[in-house]
């Protein structure tokens, strides 16, 4: 099994990611928090043999020819081993924080990847330029501007999704699912793999061309009850959003989210955790010893994917990565 990790700020990026390769990490990736998304991939990328990848690049207020740039950048840096995952947020955040247009996410993101196709097209072909979408618009492209062939190759394209339809349009036009970390078991198997293969059916693709990588979130701790304070933090901040609702209603607990939306609007994120009981903590996340971390983890993917992604609320101790590798491969 792959196992990818959560690599952190840009500042021991190198150092971390080499470290978590000696581990067992076959990749690092990174995500949208306090510090930008892609430079502390450049700086990993100079990790022979190790696999680096946006986990997600936020899509809408960025221009698909500025993630085409920074994409076959990386792609080259790595020497092939990246990978551009994107997602859409929800919509506050984009209209509020970003101050970009969110209508229409899922439209918006299918022209998104073609949009940047086109592009790699013309770069790696020597196709004409002539994007004409909805939301974007690409016919230029002088020479100056023009990179040239990627020796290897345009990166591939996987997209963060929840929903069944942007998760169904996901696999009709990406090269990958990244399943969000606020899930379970259930949700996986009875509503994101029917979606997957309901896109990949529309768009009559065979599932040997679509990668799923599902995304765990771990919580590595003896059971003491400020072992997963942590994590019941981020699963309270995850409960709180619309969006994730789905999730809690998969297992009846949709009445939390909005309590938890409220209490987020007064600042009671230290009360909002106290909400997240042992069976929600053990349902979303791998808690536990190393051991119960990858029991929980095999469980929920098997048969799914053989490359996931450990999501931490902050960095994940080194040998307990170690320890977990070892158990998942151990019980391959």
């Amino acid at each position: 099994m792959k196992i990818m990790t959560a690599l952190f700020g840009p500042t021991d990026a190198v150092e971390r990611a080499q470290l978590l390769k000696e581990a067992g990490a076959s990749g690092v990736f990174t995500f949208e928090g306090p510090f930008d998304v892609f430079t502390p991939l450049v700086l990993a990328s100079s990790v022979s043999g190790l696999d680096v990848m946006s986990n997600v690049a936020i899509a809408f207020p960025r221009n698909p020819i500025q993630l085409a740039h920074q994409a076959n950048d990386l792609q080259l840096l790595s020497e092939g081993r990246f990978i551009l995952g994107l997602g859409t947020q929800v919509r506050a955040q984009i209209e509020k924080r970003y101050g970009a247009e969110f209508d229409r996410p899922v439209a918006r993101m299918k022209e998104m990847v073609g949009a940047l196709r086109a592009i790699f097209a013309t770069w790696n072909d020597g196709e004409r330029l002539d994007f004409r979408g909805e939301f974007y618009r690409h016919t230029l492209m002088t020479p100056t501007f023009v990179p040239g062939p990627n020796p290897f190759g345009p990166p591939p394209i996987y997209l963060g999704a929840l929903g069944p339809r942007l998760t169904a349009a996901t696999a009709e036009v990406a090269d990958g699912l990244l399943v969000m970390p606020f899930g379970s078991k259930r949700l996986l198997h009875e509503t994101t793999l029917p979606a997957v293969r309901n896109g990949l059916a529309a768009a009559g693709r065979s599932e040997k061309d679509f990668e799923v990588i599902p995304e765990v979130i771990v919580s590595v701790g003896t059971g003491r009850d400020d072992d997963h304070a942590s994590t019941r933090m981020l699963l309270a901040f995850y409960g709180s959003t619309p969006a994730y609702r789905p999730v809690l209603d998969a297992h009846g607990w949709g009445d939390l989210q909005p309590e938890l939306n409220a209490m987020s609007k007064q600042g009671r994120w230290k009360e909002m955790a106290g909400l997240i009981d042992d069976e929600i903590l053990h349902t979303i996340a791998a808690c536990g010893t190393p051991a119960e971390v990858a029991s929980h983890i095999r469980d929920r993917v098997d048969g799914v994917s053989d490359r996931i992604c450990l999501y931490q609320p902050s960095p994940i101790e080194v040998g307990a990565l170690a320890e977990i590798v070892d158990a998942l491969k151990g019980s391959s």
